[in-house]
């Protein structure tokens, strides 16, 4: 691979904006300039004019569902990586929620030899939990493998655990993070019976909220909270979607010494109640999206370091799956394309600004997960970096969508910044709309 040179960039990182060049030489960053570069890097480099974009380190999306195996109608492994990269992520981590489901280390080591095949993007996968599957949870190398996950409430794949002697055991026994949906069954289902009660089959899309109610929330995430902190052990709350979930977390101490933190998704930060009247099947999520309050209130926690990152929970679901009625529709939509663009968008309306952008999305997942090497732009990194137009106007709209599903809760959305660049481990994989068809992503590597 020979040398690139990366110049006249706006470099975002660690806090801090530098007008500079980056070079990159066999995988790495080899070299971060603040002032002239060496002239003769230029004979020797292939050079990369930035022309005042902005340099980011790649996002680090530690939750996405890319449906493969076993569902790859809706998405797969290729499809989902690609788009993922036209995004400006660079590394994902995905659920085991697949068909069959991925709760034995066979299963598991199979999806990681699809990957190496077949994914753009950088990638580890979780060992999913059941009532009985601690023996095989036990056997998982944490040093390769960024989690467990644990379903405390059924969602799409349905792998609920609700046990409780099998939640301690977990909890007890793990020594890797323990990643956790939290909704309360019993709860949902006596709302649910509420709501048929009411309106039988043809429920409206808007009592989602309703049914995956705040109280289901958070009794669950009180639960999973409880026995970390009984346990020890480290857990890691994806998806929070309501503000009273918020008081369970106040450990304000530096995130890599954290056990217990927590996770927004882009559609909670953007979405609210009153948009189930025009999207309707398109934002059904589990947990649902709540209320206007509970958006600003995960957005204020966002900043104010309650919550530690931001992911997608990509979820590519048909049209023909998603045209359908309340019961029938499955939860989840696929955001990962277009996940950093709607951050930068809050970024343009001077609620957050680029730094922290890049430390929710970059810095803080590989802190939190305790990635090697990644999630930073420094010297002897891996070099997994994205430019970014922030005066490039243009819309979501089918012919630039890159889901296998064809299809986007943020179609006819106009964004205000672009990804032009994302480059994987040294390989400029992805340029001003083209691609390299080249399976370059690597698994990512863990601190134990």
């Amino acid at each position: 691979m020979k040398q690139q040179l990366i110049t006249n960039a706006i470099i975002v990182n660690e806090g801090q904006q530098l007008r500079g060049s980056v070079l990159i030489s066999e995988g790495k960053i080899a070299g971060i300039y603040a002032d002239e570069v060496p002239a003769i890097l230029f004979n020797n480099c292939v050079v990369i004019d930035a022309q005042g974009k902005y340099l980011l380190p790649g996002v680090i999306d530690s939750h996405v569902h890319f449906r493969e195996p076993g569902l790859t109608h809706k998405g797969d492994i290729y499809s989902e990586s690609r788009a993922a990269v036209a995004g400006g992520v660079t590394s994902y981590m995905e659920m085991p929620n697949t068909a069959p489901q991925t709760t034995t280390q066979e299963r598991l080591a199979e999806k990681f030899a699809l990957a190496e095949k077949k994914s753009f993007a950088n990638y580890s996968f979780y060992m999913g939990a059941t009532n009985e599957n601690l023996d095989e949870i036990l056997k998982t190398d944490f040093s390769k493998t960024c989690g467990v996950k644990l379903f405390m409430g059924a969602s799409t794949g349905n792998m609920l655990v609700n046990n409780r002697d099998a939640l301690e055991n977990i909890f007890a026994s793990t020594p890797g993070l323990i990643a956790v949906h939290c909704e309360d069954e019993s709860v949902i289902s006596k709302n649910t019976e509420q709501m048929r009660a009411i309106y039988g089959e043809n429920v409206p899309f808007s009592c989602h909220l309703i049914i995956r109610s705040e109280e289901a929330c958070y009794k669950s995430t009180a639960q999973a909270v409880e026995l970390a902190h009984k346990h020890q052990a480290r857990l890691h709350v994806l998806h929070l979607s309501t503000a009273k979930e918020l008081s369970l977390f106040s450990d304000y101490t530096p995130l890599a010494q954290k056990r217990i933190t927590a996770e927004a998704c882009v559609h909670h930060l953007v979405f609210s109640d009153r948009d189930y009247e025009k999207k309707g099947a398109f934002i059904k999520w589990n947990p649902a999206i709540k209320t206007i309050a509970d958006r600003d209130r995960l957005f204020e926690a966002l900043i104010d370091g309650t919550i530690d990152v931001v992911s997608t929970d990509h979820a590519p679901h048909t049209l023909e799956e998603k045209n359908n009625t309340y019961f029938r529709t499955p939860s989840g939509g696929p955001s990962i394309q277009h996940s950093l663009v709607t951050m930068l968008e809050f970024f343009h309306a001077r609620r957050i600004s680029i730094e922290q952008i890049v430390e929710k999305m970059c810095h803080h997942p590989a802190l939190l997960f305790r990635i090697k090497e990644r999630g930073f732009i420094r010297t002897n990194y891996w070099a997994d970096l994205v430019l970014v137009d922030a005066n490039h106007t243009w819309k979501v709209a089918p012919e630039n969508i890159l889901y296998k599903c064809g299809w986007s809760p943020f179609e006819g959305q106009t964004f205000q910044s672009a990804v032009t660049q994302c480059w994987i481990n040294g390989y400029l994989v992805y340029d001003d709309g083209h691609f390299k068809e080249v399976s370059c992503g690597m698994p990512l590597e863990f601190r134990v």
